[in-house]
């Protein structure tokens, strides 16, 4: 029986960047290369009898796209990832100003 963590070790190499930047699309002459924030996770394991078992998961978050047209390259955020982004951020930085400046107060 094949090592399984092997197995899955060999099969996650091939994540690696085609699965943070998908393939160019040509679209009326403008090249498209989306990107995406990806993480993903794998384990396996087998007993002492021999019976084994494995499994993995991943995330993906669209971030935008580099753009291309003619010679100017440009990168357009995905808004809604932006805002899913920034609204636990922004209040993250708003909880911990206001721990200082009460702080700075006292």
């Amino acid at each position: 029986m094949p090592n399984l963590a092997l197995e899955l070790g060999k099969q996650s190499a091939a994540l690696g960047v085609t699965s943070v930047y998908g393939e160019q699309q040509d679209v009326n002459g403008i090249r498209l290369i989306p990107v995406a924030l990806t993480w993903s996770g794998f384990g396996a394991g087998e007993d002492d009898n021999g019976t084994s078992g494995g499994g993995g998961g991943g995330y993906a978050i669209p971030v935008g796209a580099y753009i291309r047209t003619g010679d100017d390259l440009r990168f357009e955020p995905n808004l809604v990832s932006l805002v899913a982004v920034a609204i636990p951020f922004v209040w993250v930085v708003g909880r911990a100003l206001s721990r200082v400046i009460r702080a700075l107060k006292k």
